[in-house]
């Protein structure tokens, strides 16, 4: 089998766009021989067919390239439709819009601390100094936990996360079990003293019947487990990335800070051209043929939203930051189809709160030094160094 890319090459934090930019040209339907071969999606048409076939292609296979998972299934995340609803379902009211508006003071207060911090010693890492602890706070909030379960989720949180993007598969699988302990604990904790369901995920989950039966314990505790990070990650890189987007281009800066209500449809488009995701996975049932190549049953395949949101046969100059473009609606930074970002609106809600912030807490900043990327399944910044210009 041939190698039409390598995703284990050293990276800069825009060279794997550049790749992508080759792979959607000349061979969208790729393949790589690393972690065992797999097959990668790099065109908007066929990532989103793929996203939305749920009976072709399957997540409870392996959901993420490189395989992460070591230590059971999470709901619902690692769980195909109809198996998967009773799990989304729960969730779902919680994270509507009107419900984590309710989080935006806690978010608020989290961001203007963290960047007081920053601002004293006249700079640092958006990611290790802000981003990376922000979204575990808002998390730790939205899931009634504990000042002292909110410290530890904030420590082992971190590590996981840093763990995970650096591609060290011990320190992974040892912060994976003690998110999995945390899950436990807050399960455990809900069954003694439970919380309203329309105020509490795991008081839903717990609640939820399946033609009468409650849901699997070791099930619940799974999506516990798999709430805990899956709203940490994508955060970190994200705002890493658009804080270096901003360094680069101090017009865009002055403009966003002149016109705050400008933010909203900004974060839109950073979504877009800085999707934070190029690992979730799929697994075909039968053999697929896509733009003449025949991917194998059984064979992973990477559906590369980061890709497929920069290709110029749906948006026009891809590369390029431009407001209010005018087919939005078709960026698929939180995914398509059964498995869509079901938190989408608290992860919208806490980019645009916290770069509201950023912007507000100096007259300007820039970049002080390189920044780092993540590596595979994540793509953008794992730091991201800025100084403020405080005159």
């Amino acid at each position: 089998m041939t190698q039409d890319f390598d995703p284990l090459a050293a990276e800069t934090f825009d060279s794997a766009h550049a790749d992508y930019r080759r792979l959607r040209e000349q061979c969208p339907v790729a393949h790589s021989e690393a972690w065992g071969g797999f097959w990668a999606l790099m065109k908007h048409d066929d990532v989103v067919a793929a996203a939305t076939d749920s009976q072709t292609f399957i997540t409870s296979k392996q959901n993420v390239v490189p395989k992460v998972a070591f230590t059971g299934r999470r709901p619902p995340l690692h769980l195909d439709p109809p198996e998967h609803t009773p799990y989304r379902r729960a969730l779902a009211p919680l994270l509507t819009e009107r419900k984590t508006a309710a989080l935006e003071p806690a978010i608020r207060a989290s961001c203007r601390r963290l960047l007081a911090a920053m601002v004293a010693k006249g700079g640092g890492d958006v990611c290790a100094d802000f981003s990376a602890h922000m979204p575990v706070e808002v998390f730790a909030h939205w899931m009634n936990l504990s000042p002292e379960a909110i410290e530890a989720l904030t420590q082992v949180g971190r590590r996981y996360n840093i763990a995970v993007q650096s591609n060290d598969m011990d320190a992974t699988k040892e912060t994976s079990l003690l998110l999995y302990d945390m899950a436990r604990n807050v399960v455990a904790d809900r069954k003694a003293n439970p919380l309203p369901v329309d105020e509490d995920a795991t008081s839903a989950l717990l609640a939820t019947r399946v033609d009468g039966e409650p849901l699997p314990d070791e099930m619940i505790v799974g999506t516990i487990r798999q709430v805990l990070v899956v709203g940490l990650i994508a955060p970190t890189v994200m705002i890493g990335s658009i804080a270096i987007h901003l360094s680069r281009h101090p017009d865009l800066q002055a403009r966003l800070r002149a016109d705050p209500q400008l933010v909203p449809a900004a974060i839109d488009e950073f979504l877009r051209l800085y999707t934070p995701y190029r690992g979730f996975a799929r697994t075909a049932v039968c053999d697929v043929t896509i733009r003449g190549r025949t991917i194998p049953a059984g064979e992973p395949i990477a559906l590369v939203y980061a890709s497929a949101n920069r290709d110029p046969d749906v948006f026009e100059n891809p590369e390029e930051f431009v407001l209010d473009r005018p087919n939005m609606k078709d960026s698929i930074a939180f995914g398509r189809g059964p498995h869509m970002c079901v938190g989408a609106a608290l992860g919208r809600l806490e980019l645009i709160v916290a770069i509201e912030e950023l912007l507000a807490a100096a007259p300007g900043f820039a970049l002080d030094g390189e920044p780092k990327p993540t590596r595979f399944p994540e793509i953008g910044a794992l730091a991201a160094p800025i100084r403020f210009e405080l005159a």
